[in-house]
C-alpha cells in the first residue's frame, strides 16, 4: 500500500459552521488532518496516509512563507523519507496560487495533489469528504506520476498552471477555461487522464533548486477605464518592491498615464509583466509597447504571473531570461 503525506493548512475543507445550513459564516481550521482521516475510514483501503499539520487558517491569510515551508516539507517527504505522494488540503480562495508555486518548485515527479472544498465539512451536502477521498485516489494512481502538481475538486483533475477559481460558492468553482481538465475520477473510483501538461514543471523546472527564506516582493495593479499611474508610482517609490504585474484590459493593455508610470518603474529597476484581467487568451509583445521593457505574461492569470515573476527574479536579473521563463513555464 502506498504511503501518502497529508499536509493540512486549514480552509473550508476543515471548517465547522454553527449548524448544517451554515454555508458562509463558518470557521476554518476546526478539523485537523488527523480528524479528517478518521472521518473517512474508506481511505484506509486506498493508502497509508500520514497527517502533517502545517496550519489551521483561512487561505486568505496564507503567505509566501507558508509556500516555502510546504515546498521544503513536501520535497523532504518525497525525496528523503520516500513517500509515494503528497496531498495538501487548504482553502479554495488561494489554492490555485499555492498549487502553481509548488508546480514550479517541487523536485519530484511523484504525485502532488491539492484539494479544498466550497462547503464546510459540517454542512448539508458538503463537498469536502468526496473531494478529499478523490484527492487520495489521484495521489496513489500511477497515471498521476510526472504530471506536475494537480488540483482535484468536483470529480475533476486540473493542472496547477491552468486552473482558476471562478465562483464564490458553487462546488464547480475550479475551471481550466480554454485548456480543459486533465481528467476526472469516475463514480467507481477509477482515475482517467486525457491530456498532459506541456509547460515545464517540477523536475524539469529550474526553480526546484530554490533555497531561499524570502521571495522578492511583487505587486499586482488592476487596470480599468480612467486608470492613472498613481498606484504604480506609489509602488515604485516605496523601494520595497522588485516587480509588478499589470492586470491589463483586453490583451494586456493600459492607459497612457499607466504607461508613463510603468516606464518610470522599469527605470527604477522593477520588472513589469503585462497580463490580462480577462481570464482567457494570451498576452504577447505588441508594437505599441515595443521598447517599453515590459514582459509578456502569456496566458497566465495576474496572480500566477506574480508567482512566476517572484521565482524568476529570485534566479536572475536578466530581462531576456525572465521573458524566456514566461514563454516556457
Amino acid at each position: 500500500m502506498k504511503k501518502i503525506a497529508l499536509f493540512s493548512m486549514g480552509g473550508t475543507i476543515s471548517a465547522k459552521g454553527k449548524n448544517r445550513l451554515d454555508l458562509k459564516d463558518y470557521i476554518s481550521g476546526k478539523i485537523t488532518g488527523e480528524e479528517l482521516l478518521k472521518s473517512l475510514p474508506e481511505i484506509n483501503q486506498i493508502a497509508e496516509v500520514h497527517p502533517v499539520q502545517i496550519d489551521r487558517i483561512s487561505s486568505t491569510n496564507l503567505t509566501e512563507t507558508h509556500w516555502l515551508i510546504l515546498q521544503r516539507e513536501i520535497n523532504r517527504y518525497l525525496n528523503e523519507l520516500d513517500f509515494d505522494g503528497a496531498v495538501i488540503t487548504q482553502g479554495t480562495s488561494t489554492l490555485e496560487e499555492t498549487a502553481y508555486f509548488l508546480h514550479l518548485t517541487i523536485a519530484s515527479d511523484k504525485p502532488v495533489v491539492l484539494v479544498g472544498a466550497q462547503r464546510p465539512f459540517s454542512a448539508l451536502s458538503t463537498d469536502a469528504p468526496l473531494n478529499f477521498l478523490n484527492a487520495i485516489r489521484v495521489a496513489v494512481d500511477e497515471q498521476s506520476t510526472g504530471k506536475g502538481v494537480l488540483v482535484v475538486a468536483n470529480d475533476q483533475i486540473s493542472c496547477a498552471r491552468d486552473v482558476t477559481k471562478v465562483n464564490t460558492y458553487r462546488v464547480e468553482t475550479f475551471q481550466s477555461d480554454e485548456l480543459g481538465y486533465l481528467g476526472w475520477i469516475n463514480p467507481n473510483g477509477t482515475v482517467e487522464f486525457y491530456r498532459e501538461p506541456t509547460r515545464k514543471h517540477t523536475i524539469y523546472s529550474v526553480f526546484n533548486r530554490l533555497k531561499v527564506n524570502q521571495l522578492p516582493r511583487v505587486a499586482i495593479v488592476y487596470s480599468y477605464a480612467g486608470a492613472n499611474g498613481d498606484l504604480i508610482d506609489y509602488i515604485s517609490s516605496t523601494g520595497k518592491y522588485n516587480g509588478l504585474v499589470i492586470a491589463g484590459v483586453g490583451a494586456g493593455r493600459f492607459s497612457k498615464d499607466e504607461e508613463h508610470a510603468i516606464r518610470h518603474a522599469i527605470k527604477k529597476g522593477l520588472f513589469v509583466v503585462r497580463s490580462s484581467r480577462g481570464g482567457q487568451g494570451s498576452v504577447v509583445d505588441i508594437a505599441a509597447y515595443e521598447g517599453l521593457g515590459t514582459i509578456a505574461g502569456d496566458n497566465l492569470t495576474p496572480q500566477k504571473a506574480r508567482i512566476l515573476l517572484m521565482l524568476a527574479i529570485s534566479m536572475t536579473d536578466d530581462y531576456q531570461k525572465v521573458q524566456h521563463y514566461f514563454n516556457t513555464y
